[in-house]
């Protein structure tokens, strides 16, 4: 099974990396997209506007924005490009700039593919 990992935009780009997923709607404050290092920017995987306004990042709400995201993603067509690009790869990261490393979309990204990659 490829491996799946997330990863702040704001870290450095490490050789273990593998192939670079931005997973957010916007592009991240701050970064200039030389610097990012990302492969490819598939901000359709993201959260939609409404859904990332509501949550807000209030921890509070994270078992709700987790079952609306993953309701999102089965619905998603650029889920089937995100997933061609893992089985394609042994290592890909899935990068997101949300400050909160415990409640954030790449979290609930990662966990959703995982039950559809085998």
């Amino acid at each position: 099974m490829p491996a799946v990992q997330i990863k702040r935009v704001y870290e450095p780009l490490a050789t273990t990396d593998g192939f670079r997923v931005l997973v957010d709607r916007i592009w991240p404050r701050g970064v200039k997209k030389e610097t990012a290092h990302a492969d490819v920017w598939l901000k359709d995987v993201a959260p939609s506007t409404a859904l990332r306004k509501w949550f807000n990042h209030e921890p509070e709400k994270w078992p709700e924005f987790t079952r609306k995201y993953t309701a999102e993603l089965k619905r998603a067509d650029a889920m089937e490009q995100l997933l061609d690009i893992i089985r394609k790869h042994k290592k890909t990261t899935l990068l997101y700039s949300a400050h909160d490393e415990q409640h954030n979309q790449a979290l609930v990204l990662q966990e959703f593919i995982k039950t559809l990659v085998k």
